[in-house]
């Protein structure tokens, strides 16, 4: 398990290197459209072509990209296990240049994220794992266990998405401030949200909004290495959150439910 990590390490780099490449001139973005609007550009095609082929190096494991084709339900249903890979996530953020994206590629086994990597090529920060062996962040040459921040605080620190503060999540906020009284709330773009949880800087990560599985694959699998979850939200007490069902991978329908993310020992 240790030389894939470090095969996936490697992988990223390189991934984060072409996606910088393309981030620091401005001009040979490429920017395109898809059909639900979202932008793709070729840091997400270069990125996703160096991961392919990084990953067929290492395993004979079928690849599902946001950025690859197409793979029938039929096709892909009875994989054992598989790499989920987001070449460039956070595309907006990428545009917008304020260095809030991602590279992530997640290792699924039997529809659960058994190993993460989440790379920020911007600010050169790694966030790897997996339940089975821990989770990591990798920052200026060091290597921190996750999670870092383990001390009680007297607030709840919340995660949250500003573009999607619509009804429900208001809902949910309500309920955390009757239980918690005191919530303070960061916002940052893509996995990194997630990550946040892992590393202990955010307690809970409400996402009453849509994803998609290769959005949250790796970073899922990091935060199971620290000890948190993942799970489908319902409108429901804040004491059963720790009870609901975790997010599953491989479904027809490759679209998240609502999720909830939260460190250990929040509920």
């Amino acid at each position: 398990m240790e030389n894939i990590i470090d095969d996936l390490l490697d992988i990223s780099s390189k991934a984060g290197e072409k996606i910088l490449e393309i981030y620091n001139s401005f001009d040979d973005m490429e920017i395109e459209y898809k059909k639900d609007d979202s932008p793709i550009t070729k840091a997400d095609r270069e990125a996703h072509r160096i991961i392919s082929e990084g990953l067929k190096k290492v395993s004979d494991y079928p690849i599902l990209s946001e950025e690859g084709k197409d793979i029938p339900y039929e096709k892909r249903k009875n994989w054992e296990y598989f790499w989920l890979v987001d070449p460039l996530d956070g595309t907006k953020e990428f545009i917008k240049r304020n260095g809030e994206f991602t590279v992530n590629i997640a290792l699924i086994h039997k529809n659960k994220p058994v190993l993460g990597v989440v790379y920020a090529p911007a600010k050169d920060i790694f966030y790897y794992g997996g339940k089975k062996i821990g989770s990591f962040k990798k920052e200026k040459g060091k290597t921190f266990e996750l999670p870092i921040e383990k001390e009680e605080k007297d607030f709840l620190s919340l995660v949250v998405t500003k573009s999607h503060m619509n009804e429900e999540t208001k809902a949910f906020l309500e309920k955390l401030e009757k239980k918690f009284k005191n919530l303070k709330t960061v916002s940052i773009g893509s996995s990194l949200k997630i990550c946040l949880v892992a590393e202990g800087k955010a307690d809970i990560y409400p996402r009453i909004g849509p994803t998609m599985e290769w959005d949250t694959a790796a970073a899922h699998a990091v935060l199971n290495g620290a000890g948190g979850k993942i799970v489908q939200f319902q409108n429901t007490d804040i004491e059963n959150i720790k009870n609901l069902p975790e997010l599953t991978y491989n479904k027809e329908n490759l679209l998240n439910p609502y999720f909830i993310a939260f460190r250990k020992d929040v509920f």
